[in-house]
């Protein structure tokens, strides 16, 4: 059974002693001494300096920053839980499908829930998931040079960290239209 994005980085934060040679509590008193305060200063200190893999650099800068980012959860906060609450509680099993379908294109994929929205990244970004409405979730996609077509948008002013916007109103929008673009994507991050 697919784990969720939470539980994928709990399981990371855990193996960390072992994958690393440090555990979490040494990697944040690393990144309180460096003074950094910036998620990808962070993570380029961590790749360049202890030879960190991004996806685990990438995780322990969440966890360093998530006390002093307003982006970032406080601890124990379940921000994905909070987005998908409320008025937005029907558009879960949306995320979730997305979820699966990304998953199935490499283990090095990495969901960063925000307030607000889930980066979805492996270098770098080239996702992003939104609950935009009570009915709708937006799929932001990075297809740089790719003309908007269909379901395609153009991102416009939904975000302009993505190039193309998809608007998904059920699971069954998570189809192979939709895989193929979130694939293109992932295979150019």
């Amino acid at each position: 059974m697919a784990k969720s994005p939470e539980e994928m980085m709990a399981a990371m934060i855990d193996n960390l002693g072992q994958t690393t040679g440090k555990p979490i509590a040494e990697w944040l008193k690393i990144i309180k001494a460096s003074k950094l305060e910036k998620h990808g200063e962070i993570v380029k200190l961590l790749k360049t300096k202890h030879g960190v893999t991004h996806g685990y650099a990438n995780a322990i800068a969440h966890r360093a920053l998530q006390s002093s980012s307003g982006e970032m959860a406080a601890a124990g906060e379940d921000l994905v839980g909070v987005q998908y609450s409320g008025a937005k509680a029907d558009l879960r099993p949306i995320y979730d499908a997305l979820v699966r379908t990304i998953q199935k294109f490499g283990r090095d994929i990495e969901f960063a829930p925000k307030k607000a929205y889930v980066s979805v990244r492996r270098s770098k970004q080239f996702a992003i998931i939104q609950p935009s409405t009570a009915t709708r979730v937006d799929v932001g996609i990075n297809l740089k040079g790719v003309a908007p077509k269909g379901r395609l948008e153009a991102s416009g002013s939904f975000n302009a960290m993505v190039s193309h916007r998809v608007r998904v109103e059920s699971a069954s929008d998570v189809n192979a239209e939709l895989e193929a673009w979130l694939k293109q994507a992932y295979a150019s991050a």
